[in-house]
């Protein structure tokens, strides 16, 4: 998961999205608000993927990921 950059050190977040769509929509959510206020995400790995059943239809698809960005 954590790449190589010469070295910096690069930190590791775990974070859940969720989407009322689909667990490709819950990924990208979870990237696009933790890149509201982290620069430099630059790599993802999806961790697990969950979701809430109501009345026998997925109602919520969650995304756990975790993200890799560099500390300067």
């Amino acid at each position: 998961m954590a790449e190589q950059l010469d070295g910096n050190a690069i930190k590791i977040i775990e974070i859940m999205g969720v989407s009322t769509t689909s667990f490709d929509d819950a990924v990208s959510s979870a990237v696009a608000k933790a890149a509201e206020s982290i620069n430099g995400i630059t790599q993802i790995e999806v961790v697990r993927q969950t979701g809430t059943i109501v009345d026998g239809r997925i109602a919520r698809y969650e995304a756990t990921v975790k993200l890799s960005f560099a500390v300067r």
